[in-house]
């Protein structure tokens, strides 16, 4: 890349501007709904390559409603920070015997947080995610955190229902599940159109997050659902059981990745 292009990603330009990515740090801030699942590791080796490691079969189904914003910028034009996406993740172990947690789906209706996952080896797709919000009124619409109150949550890919997940509040203290207890290897890797016959090769990243805050978890009781769908291959982690569940807010920075030890 000419050096006087300032692009991190394309559109390659000049001044950079119109790149659909800048380059990190990227800063979060959302709202989860957490539902953590018991996965069936029959298929396991059909989504984690043997080198990686193997499922354990637990697991977590995130909803996220996020915000995001490198400069702060975006945050004064909304359409450019907010996303919402459901993440799929498993806690594989490693040939030494490590624990981490592995990302085989991902669904998000941003193009901008698309880019910024599969640069970080989380594999984004498009896809319609819906999520109760709780605010902090006491009123019939808000979902305000206290028990009783219910939430739910689903989602859509190519306008087929794939999803669905509904809670309710306990009014205990929960715990953080999925993603927020261990880091998640990304695998990078894009095919070579020079050599359409070969797949890529794949290497695992580790993302470099910083300045990691979040508020109190909460508990809740949750059922979930996955339907069948032509083409998605979460039936691969055959039929979830919830095993807790939990809400709360998270922010976060990434400010790039490194290479996953051997």
């Amino acid at each position: 890349m000419d050096k006087t292009f300032a692009s991190f990603t394309a559109p390659f330009t000049a001044s950079g501007r119109a790149a659909l990515v800048p380059p990190p740090p990227w800063h979060y801030a959302g709202w989860l709904i957490n539902v953590g699942v018991r996965l069936d590791t029959t298929h396991g080796a059909e989504l984690v390559p043997a080198r990686l490691g193997r499922l354990t079969g637990k697991g977590c189904i995130h909803f996220a409603d996020w915000q995001a914003t490198t400069d702060g910028s975006e945050l004064l034009d909304p359409v450019y920070s907010q996303y919402r996406e459901t993440i799929v993740i498993t806690e594989i172990e490693r040939p030494d015997g490590s624990l981490y947690n592995y990302c085989p789906f991902i669904w998000v209706d941003q193009d901008i947080s698309l880019l910024r996952g599969l640069l970080q080896g989380w594999p984004k797709k498009l896809g319609t995610t819906h999520m109760t919000r709780s605010l902090p009124i006491d009123h019939a619409a808000a979902a305000k955190i206290k028990a009783g109150n219910r939430l739910g949550a689903s989602l859509s890919v190519k306008e087929r229902r794939l999803i669905e997940a509904k809670l309710t509040l306990t009014g205990r203290p929960g715990q953080p599940l999925g993603f927020l207890t261990n880091k998640v290897v990304g695998a990078v890797g894009l095919p070579d159109l020079t050599r359409p016959d070969a797949p890529p090769r794949l290497h695992w990243v580790l993302p470099d997050i910083r300045d990691k805050v979040a508020s109190d978890w909460h508990d809740a009781e949750a059922s979930l659902a996955v339907l069948p769908h032509p083409v998605e291959e979460l039936s691969l982690l055959g039929t979830p059981e919830v095993i807790g569940a939990s809400v709360g807010w998270l922010g976060m920075s990434v400010a790039g990745a490194t290479p996953l030890p051997e």
